[in-house]
Parts: C-alpha cells; sequence; structure tokens
C-alpha cells in the first residue's frame, strides 16, 4: 500500500540493539549493533513496502510532563538514579549517530519538544491524505488503526521480516474491541510495562467485555453513575478507581494534534549530505548497512 510509512524509531533501535549482537562494532570498537540493524530494518522496510513517503518519529521527551501530572507512576519504573531514561549503556552513544546517520541520508526525522514518538506518529497519521503504515512494537499504536482511512499498524513482534499487519479484524480478533476502542480497552486493563495500573480486578476479557457492551468508557462511567447494567462487583471496582478513570485516557490516547512542524517527508533520491554520510560509513564501518538503504531508496524514489 504505497502511502506514508511512520517509524516508531525508538521501538526499532531497541529491537535492533537487542536482536543484533554487541560484538558487531565500529572499527575503533564502539558497539554500533542499534545503529546497523536500524538501517537495515530501514532498508528492508522501503525494499519490501515501498512507501511514498516515511517519517522516522522520535521522542523529543519519553515521559512527558502532561501525562506524569496525570498518572505520576507513568514510565517511573524507568527512570535512572540520575535521571533522565534508563538507558543501556553501550546503546546510549548510538542513538545521537542513529540521528546524524538520518539526517545525512535525508530521511525526515520528526520530534515535537514535550511530546512522544507515539503523539508524532498520532499527529502525522491522522493529517494524512492517503494510506498510512505505522512500523512499532508498541500495542498503544493500535488504538490508531482504521481500515476507512486506511491507516494500519505493522507489528514488529516477531521481526521486520515477519511483520504481523493489524488492522480493525486483527485487533479485534486480538482483544475482542474495534481498534477506535482499543485505548479505552487499555485504560481498563492497565500496562505494567508503562506504569499504568489499570482497574483492580479487570483484565483483558472483562475489559473487553464492557466496552462492546457500552461502546466507549464515557459510556461505561456514565453507567456507573446513573445505575445502569452492571454487577454490584463491577460498580464498586470501576467506582473505586474513578480517580484513575479520570485521568489516564489522557495519558493512554496518543495525541492527535501535537504541533508537529511541516517536514518534507518524501524518500530520498540522493542523500542530503553526501559527505557526513560517507564520513559516518567510514568512522562506524556503515558502509554495507548504507549500502543496502541507498540501493532500497534508488528502486522506490522516482528517478
Amino acid at each position: 500500500m504505497p502511502g506514508l510509512m511512520l517509524l516508531d524509531t525508538p521501538s526499532l533501535y531497541y529491537r535492533a540493539f537487542y536482536g543484533v549482537p554487541e560484538s558487531v562494532t565500529s572499527p575503533d570498537g564502539m558497539p554500533v549493533n542499534a545503529i546497523r540493524g536500524l538501517i537495515d530494518m530501514i532498508a528492508t522496510l522501503v525494499r519490501q513496502h515501498s512507501p511514498g513517503e516515511l517519517a522516522a518519529c522520535m521522542d523529543a521527551d519519553w515521559r512527558p510532563a502532561f501525562r506524569v501530572a496525570a498518572i505520576p507512576t507513568y514510565k517511573a519504573h524507568r527512570v535512572a538514579p540520575g535521571g533522565g531514561e534508563e538507558t543501556p549503556d553501550t546503546l546510549a552513544p548510538q542513538v545521537p549517530v542513529i540521528e546524524r546517520v538520518l539526517d545525512a541520508a535525508g530521511i525526515a526525522r520528526v520530534d515535537v519538544p514535550g511530546y512522544e514518538a507515539d503523539d508524532v506518529m498520532g499527529t502525522l497519521a491522522t493529517r494524512a491524505l492517503g494510506g498510512v503504515d505505522i512500523v512499532t512494537g508498541d500495542r498503544d499504536m493500535f488504538q490508531l488503526v482504521d481500515d476507512d482511512r486506511p491507516i494500519r499498524v505493522l507489528y514488529t513482534a516477531k521481526g521486520v521480516k515477519n511483520l504481523q499487519l493489524v488492522d480493525e479484524a486483527a485487533v479485534t480478533a486480538r482483544y475482542g474491541v474495534p481498534g477506535r476502542s482499543y485505548a479505552d480497552f487499555a485504560t481498563l486493563r492497565g500496562d505494567p510495562s508503562d506504569g499504568l495500573p489499570g482497574v483492580p480486578g479487570v483484565g483483558d476479557k472483562t475489559a473487553a467485555a464492557l466496552i462492546t457492551r457500552f461502546g466507549s468508557l464515557d459510556a461505561l462511567l456514565r453507567a456507573v453513575d446513573e445505575g445502569g447494567d452492571l454487577t454490584a462487583g463491577q460498580r464498586a471496582k470501576l467506582s473505586a478507581a474513578r480517580d484513575y478513570l479520570r485521568v489516564a485516557p489522557g495519558v493512554v490516547r496518543v495525541a492527535r494534534d501535537a504541533p508537529v512542524p511541516d517536514v518534507d517527508l518524501a524518500l530520498p533520491v540522493t542523500p542530503r549530505d553526501p559527505g557526513a554520510l560517507d564520513a559516518l560509513a567510514e568512522r562506524y564501518g556503515l558502509g554495507g548497512p548504507l549500502g543496502r538503504l541507498s540501493a532500497a531508496l534508488s528502486r522506490v524514489s522516482p528517478g
């Protein structure tokens, strides 16, 4: 499906970091496994899916203040002792190099102060006039799936070479709710990996059943207040979690109106800065993966 491809870049370079051995190093011995792995992932995605536009979405703020203000536990377990995100020692130095490679290659790198990559993807997907593929290992992006647009997720759980295509039918088959209801479902269920407690005693099946029956979290909460069709146990659990349910949707839902600047998302026909790209290839031993990326782009880009 030609159109816009959005890369959840942090998700992908973490996958590359853990999927490629740290013994893959630059000429001076610096691990470059995440860099090389990400470049090869992008080359594979471009070659196999031929997108018309491409955006490498980044975290300008991995733990935005507006989400922490709503739920202080949000990603709190990932905070390093000195502050900032806890990142493997050998990954942290690779991230600036990844940014330099993307910039020199001419692949749009998009971030927004105060927002996560999720919010950049949500905003760009909402703005897009054509089809959108979101490449991620984050289930939160399932809330953006929309067959009418169409917007779909290329889920990386089994790797970039074996992507799982997630459309509305796939979300419903897996979770029992349509994609547009996934955020409400996830709010009820919670997500320990993000520090979101959910409603105690409400798991996947109950969350899906409640959202399916009432149509939305807002409608469910009205039923709690107005004596709707709920068991005494369900009403008690939801009432006890009312403070959480009041603020959690603003944390779980990705922003669709973040102040993302207008950026040229066209695939580069030639590198933006060939000299810088050559220097990076030599300094970090990236000649092979950058050659594969160049070959993939040249087959897709006009001319």
